[in-house]
């Protein structure tokens, strides 16, 4: 069965860190970019971070840029999200998908169950 299972996610105070892994079961990513996003309560989910299956590519929000990187393992078979200098507006559910290219959330294969991240004081 493919799937994608996030982890890493927490309580963190404003402007700690957080490390999140996306693993992959049932299939390698080798032939996937891998997309971030993120919902928080009451808003749509919105792209965060993505890398092409090659990793020479990486795009970020503007909202990130700086402060979040997206890096690949392919024989680990996991994709990172490196979140540096959280803020609380960065409080939201985290999911990670694989896609054939890095493009709007419809246009990814896969989901993960997504990973709660909490950054409050």
């Amino acid at each position: 069965q493919m799937q994608l299972a996030e982890s890493g996610g927490g309580l963190v105070q404003p402007g700690g860190s957080l490390r999140l892994s996306c693993a992959a079961s049932g299939f390698t990513l080798d032939d996937f970019a891998i997309g971030w996003f993120r919902q928080a309560p009451g808003r749509e989910r919105v792209g965060v971070s993505c890398i092409t299956s090659s990793g020479g590519t990486t795009i970020s929000a503007d909202s990130v840029k700086g402060r979040f990187t997206i890096s690949r393992d392919n024989a680990r078979n996991t994709v990172y999200l490196e979140m540096n200098s959280l803020k609380p507006d960065d409080t939201a559910v985290y999911y990670c998908a694989a896609g054939w290219v890095c493009g709007l959330a419809a246009e990814y294969e896969f989901w993960g169950q997504g990973t709660q991240v909490t950054v409050s004081s």
